[in-house]
């Protein structure tokens, strides 16, 4: 969102290589000297735990069209980037009440805990497929052998997409993420509303197609979801089924390869485990607390705010730091830097925002982390780090795009 230098009073600054290669110790920073921060690029973040959970469940607007005119808005008008919505600015998450209450009463009558629950059993085998490859193999990148197929398939065909170019699908996915990225480059603005377009146009196709072939897949009910006579609109339809496509995996592929990795620099933790089984469901909540798959989460204030002694103005764009707050010593004591599984209240981190925006695919994005993470631990006691680990580049979806590993079978 900003060029702006590193100087002091301190300011959030991602633009530096110590901040891509790790960007925590910043973190860090902010909750201590600017908790509550007004950044010189017209935006305000919020860093410490307390803070950034009352925000998430304050009701405030998630929608950018909200953002009163000032230095925010200005720069993007002088970078010359559009002001044209993502998905047509129909996802649910990008609205807020009615219409967000509305969509997702509908989306959720489809896509229920029960539904995702009965995919377990899909997603083992489909764990235990590439495990095989991997201990084939002797091991290989966790990202392309696991962290991205896995997810990739679950939400293809609990859908019930067509067939698709896969690498060309994902290659637009990962575009269209970059949309909530903190950039202003016109060029890469160009190219994100090219591949909304285009991924746009593709689930139109598949929508249509349902309609004339329905099946016993979550598409179909999204279809026939009906609350009171009201029913979803072809358009409103195309938007929710591509949030949940793509919105359904690329998270969930920073979760398998960040917890992956987490574990792997943890031994100890990873070994932890191995020993105990049972700590499967709360392994998984620490590394989204640890590593969480999305670092920020906006809001726009409509009327003034008032946090930490600041007073934020109406139509104030505000970054909630969930990453920063994931890690708040205040909240979570003096080890919030950490990797501990055995964590009594990991599940209280904020890695899937808060208030009437919690994340949809929560219950799906879990199921598959502790399948893929306690499987990967289980079957290969010897597993290490093989190469160097690559980061994917990305600031608010920071993740792991490169995870070379060893897979021994015998410790």
């Amino acid at each position: 969102m900003s060029t702006v230098p590193q100087t002091d009073p301190m300011i959030f600054y991602p633009f530096t290589p110590e901040f891509m290669a790790d960007p925590y110790p910043h973190y860090a920073e902010l909750r201590t000297r600017v908790p509550v921060h007004e950044h010189p690029g017209g935006f305000w973040m919020l860093s410490r735990y307390d803070d950034v959970a009352e925000l998430l469940r304050s009701g405030l607007s998630v929608e950018q069209s909200r953002v009163a005119p000032g230095p925010f808005r200005d720069a993007y008008a002088k970078a010359g980037v559009t002001d044209k919505p993502r998905l047509k600015g129909l996802a649910l998450l990008d609205r807020d009440p009615p219409d967000h209450t509305r969509l997702r009463r509908l989306v959720t009558q489809a896509f229920t805990v029960r539904a995702i629950n009965a995919l377990e059993p899909m997603i083992r085998a489909l764990v235990d497929e590439a495990l095989d490859g991997i201990a084939e193999a002797g091991g290989g990148d966790l990202v392309e052998s696991l962290a991205f197929p896995l997810p990739f398939t679950v939400i293809s065909r609990m859908l019930g997409m067509p067939p698709i170019d896969t690498q060309h699908m994902r290659m637009l996915t990962t575009l269209l993420m970059r949309s909530v990225e903190l950039t202003m480059d016109p060029e890469v603005m160009r190219v994100i509303e090219a591949a909304d377009a285009e991924i746009f146009g593709l689930v139109d196709e598949a929508v249509s197609q349902k309609r004339r072939e329905p099946g016993d897949d979550l598409l179909t009910a999204l279809i026939a979801a009906e609350h009171d006579g009201d029913k979803l609109t072809h358009d409103e339809l195309v938007a929710q089924v591509t949030m949940l496509y793509v919105a359904g995996y690329e998270t969930s592929v920073n979760l398998i390869s960040g917890g992956a990795l987490a574990l792997l620099r943890h031994p100890e933790q990873l070994e932890l485990l191995r020993s105990r089984p049972e700590l499967e469901h709360n392994a998984v909540e620490e590394v989204l607390r640890y590593y969480p798959p999305v670092h920020y989460s906006r809001r726009v204030t409509l009327e003034p705010y008032r946090v930490g002694g600041h007073d934020i103005p109406a139509g104030a764009f505000i970054l909630a730091n969930l990453a920063g707050a994931n890690r708040d010593e205040s909240f979570w004591g003096p080890d919030a830097e950490e990797l501990r599984l055995d964590r009594d209240n990991a599940r209280r981190h904020l890695s899937f925002g808060g208030g009437m925006h919690h994340c949809l695919g929560a219950t799906l994005a879990r199921v598959e982390g502790r399948v893929a993470l306690g499987e990967l631990a289980r079957r290969f006691p010897g597993l290490t780090i093989d190469g160097k680990v690559e980061w994917n580049g990305l600031v608010s979806l920071r993740g792991v795009s490169r995870l070379p590993v060893r897979a021994c079978i015998q410790a």
